[in-house]
């Protein structure tokens, strides 16, 4: 499995992500695109058959969290979508990984890469022990986490960069790693509190990268992607 560049396409309609991604149409690596929830909800499913209908390959990130059967009945919803890759948060038990995969595995068997999302990038230690009242170190609760989602059988894991190396001492270098925070050197983090760059997050083991506003808000998104794309998988 390659490394790659996931760009996170944080719009909040059809227009504007389509707009932005015309800008790649002359690309010879056409970006790998993430649609999350802003996008999902305010253009809908007919969004994920556009996009790939132009060739981008797609990371549906819904992030969902139910009770198994509704989790369950809602990949089996999604796996139509033709998605390369979708997810769901990890702390909704083993017991709902497990009816998450059975929802999205189709009849032929084939189904798209299942993740989870261990901790926020935007969480640090003092507020998941403030807020959430979960008192043990950070490190620790990813780890279980990433290990939850390996028994439960899914393909990988989101998580910082800086996290990466101890996920596939833990879980396996198969176990994919996909790491959102990340910023070129002196950019802003925004509301991104566990962070690195490119380069170091394909230093660091990282399989995938999300990288949001650093191409997307940038005067050149096209540049923009192919420094990350040089940075992190060239």
């Amino acid at each position: 499995m390659g490394k790659d560049v996931i760009v996170a396409c944080d719009f909040s309609g059809r227009e504007a992500v389509l707009q932005f991604l015309d800008k790649f149409e002359n690309e010879p690596r056409k970006p790998y695109v993430k649609i999350g929830m802003e996008l999902f909800y305010g253009a809908g499913p007919e969004i994920v058959r556009e996009i790939k209908r132009r060739g981008h390959r797609i990371f549906l990130d819904l992030k969902l969290c139910d009770i198994p059967n509704t989790v369950k009945k809602s990949m089996a919803v999604l796996r139509d979508l033709d998605v390369d890759m979708t997810n769901l948060h990890a702390f909704g038990t083993i017991e709902m990984m497990k009816a998450a995969i059975e929802g999205l595995t189709r009849p032929d068997g084939t189904r798209p890469l299942l993740i989870a999302v261990t901790q926020l990038t935007s969480t640090s230690e003092e507020r998941m022990r403030g807020e959430l009242l979960i008192d043990r170190p950070l490190p620790e609760v990813v780890m279980h986490y990433a290990r939850n989602a390996r028994a439960a059988g899914l393909d990988g894991v989101v998580c910082s960069p800086l996290e990466s190396p101890a996920v596939h001492e833990s879980c396996g270098a198969g176990f994919i790693t996909v790491t959102p925070g990340v910023r070129f050197s002196g950019g802003a983090v925004g509301d991104q509190v566990r962070v690195t760059t490119p380069a170091r997050a394909r230093e660091l083991g990282s399989d995938y990268i999300v990288v949001g506003r650093p191409i997307t808000a940038n005067d050149d998104p096209v540049a923009a992607y192919r420094k990350c794309v040089n940075e992190f998988v060239d």
